[in-house]
């Protein structure tokens, strides 16, 4: 189990340079935007634009603090994100432009490399319950609020936007009183 404070990570610019986003893990570690197998990031949303492309990558976008954005995706259509909404999975290498519904928003942004890693992004508020871990190579509990979880015999407090990730080993469920999101990555054989 590894935790990840939101506090203690620094603002990058997109891909694009159109706004900024702060990476919260990367494997490899060290990997940039063209070699990485998954990434997980928080993206700051001020004005309406084209997001930033990535062939061969799969995409799954959340909203987290703001009114919403209004997304574009290709063979789509139109789709409209707010704090409630389910999460959005789109693949990287379609053009996607978004429009703020209302003011800047904050968004979780998790991308894995077609082929070597899958993925699946969950809400669950944990004060309705016990969230069993799922089967996965790396299970990510991201806080969107702030209290404690518990597993197993450990408690750890939270602030809005920190991550614990657990392995493959580490079973069990969670508990708590805060919502969160649950990110589940799955090496794909090869």
């Amino acid at each position: 189990m590894k935790l990840i404070r939101f506090a203690d990570l620094t603002p990058k610019p997109w891909k694009n340079g159109g706004g900024t986003t702060t990476e919260i893990a990367v494997s490899p570690e060290g990997a940039g935007f063209d070699d990485f197998d998954w990434r997980l990031s928080v993206a700051e949303v001020a004005s309406d634009g084209p997001f930033s492309l990535f062939p061969g990558i799969d995409r799954t976008l959340t909203v987290i603090e703001g009114e919403g954005l209004v997304m574009t995706v290709e063979g789509r259509g139109m789709v409209t994100l707010t704090a409630a909404s389910t999460p959005l999975s789109f693949p990287g290498d379609v053009p996607v432009s978004a429009s703020l519904a209302e003011g800047p928003i904050r968004d979780f942004n998790v991308m894995t490399r077609r082929g070597r890693f899958g993925h699946q992004v969950t809400r669950h508020d944990l004060a309705a319950g016990r969230l069993a871990l799922p089967q996965g190579d790396l299970r990510l509990v991201v806080a969107l609020g702030a209290g404690s979880i518990r597993h197993d015999r450990t408690t750890i407090e939270f602030a809005f936007g920190d991550v614990v990730i657990f392995e493959t080993n580490d079973a069990g469920s969670i508990e708590g009183a805060l919502p969160a999101l649950l990110v589940t990555l799955t090496r794909k054989a090869l």
